[in-house]
């Protein structure tokens, strides 16, 4: 199967919700690439992150593009600036946290692609007032992932 090109303006895309104050572009899913992977930009909510996770069929890649970011892969810390990069092996647990006062982004590449499917599912969940933990952990579960404890602290 030939996949099919695709050309995006600055800030166009398959625009998503991950967690509060986390919003996500996709430039490219899975249904794009013929499943090869996923490429997406995150914009990330002054101290904000996602909570302790591990995929366990997806490779990761995080490509720091505005802010400074803490980055958990396994038991080892990171500190990562503008132009820093992280690749975080599939069955890894792993974390980031915006370390600064203001919205930063980061590029995200998943392979295989299709992560937009969890996305689409967790979004909606996670805006609401009061999350219901075990539906969180449940689509988790759903997408290969496991949800393993809390978002990091700056400290």
């Amino acid at each position: 199967m030939t996949s099919q090109y695709k050309v995006h303006e600055a800030g166009a895309g398959l625009r998503l919700q991950s967690g509060p104050g986390r919003d996500l572009i996709f430039k490219v899913t899975g249904e794009d690439t013929a499943g090869a992977f996923d490429y997406f930009i995150v914009e990330v909510a002054p101290r904000g992150g996602p909570p302790l996770h591990v995929h366990h069929k997806q490779e990761e890649t995080i490509h720091v593009l505005k802010g400074t970011f803490k980055v958990r892969i396994g038991e080892e810390l990171f500190r990562l600036e503008p132009g820093g990069f992280a690749y975080l092996p599939c069955n890894v647990p792993h974390a980031f946290l915006n370390l600064t006062d203001d919205p930063a982004e980061i590029i995200v590449v998943y392979t295989p692609g299709g992560g937009h499917k969890f996305y689409e599912e967790l979004g909606p969940m996670t805006r609401g007032a009061t999350p219901d933990p075990k539906a969180i952990a449940a689509v988790f579960t759903k997408h290969d992932m496991t949800l393993l404890g809390p978002p990091l602290s700056a400290d």
